[in-house]
């Protein structure tokens, strides 16, 4: 009997104060993802999957995830970040750069948890889902993202982004419904 794949919840970037030029686009995308998202989230924890929220620091390297949820919850766009507050029990890591794996601790968390597969949703699809799915196929890890539970910018490079992912890193495109269901076999 082949054991079960262990796989990860990957939350990305989903705790913004959304206060840079591109703003605009991305509430909107954000949007239609947040409730996607949260869906998402609730399905891990449902099926006992581990969750880990990685995040911007805005380059403050004092922040903590208290001080990071009373920041972007005391803006305009409190409603996109509520629903996908991260539990006190869901693991938290802050990055500095666009790759949730650049200079961050998740490699030996998920190593630790014997994870094979990343399942990425958050933002923005186009940015850090796309160098995150690269660095994680770098590190051999098997990638779903699940296209519908990710925000991005310009919908344009998304869509080239997902394609790329698919492409060269071999990344599965998904629903947010079926993102954690087990990874069809491949092809020879």
């Amino acid at each position: 009997m082949e054991k079960p794949e262990q796989l990860a919840l990957i939350v990305v970037d989903v705790l913004s104060d959304y206060e840079h030029p591109d703003a605009d686009r991305l509430v909107e995308s954000s949007e239609e993802a947040v409730p996607r998202i949260a869906s998402l989230v609730e399905a891990a924890r449902e099926r006992d999957v581990l969750t880990v929220y990685v995040n911007d620091n805005f380059q403050d390297w004092t922040l903590d995830r208290r001080t990071l949820l009373e920041r972007v919850t005391a803006g305009p766009h409190r409603r996109l970040v509520e629903p996908l507050a991260p539990r006190d029990d869901v693991a938290f890591v802050l990055k500095g750069r666009h790759s949730i794996f650049w200079e961050t601790s998740l490699e030996f968390l998920l190593r630790q948890h014997g994870v094979e597969r990343l399942v990425l949703c958050g933002q923005v699809t186009e940015q850090c889902i796309l160098y995150s799915a690269l660095d994680a196929h770098i590190r051999q890890f098997a990638v779903t993202v699940a296209h519908d539970a990710c925000a991005s910018i310009h919908r344009d490079l998304a869509e080239a982004a997902l394609r790329l992912m698919e492409l060269n890193m071999h990344a599965r495109i998904a629903t947010g419904d079926e993102a954690l269901d087990p990874a069809p076999a491949r092809a020879r």
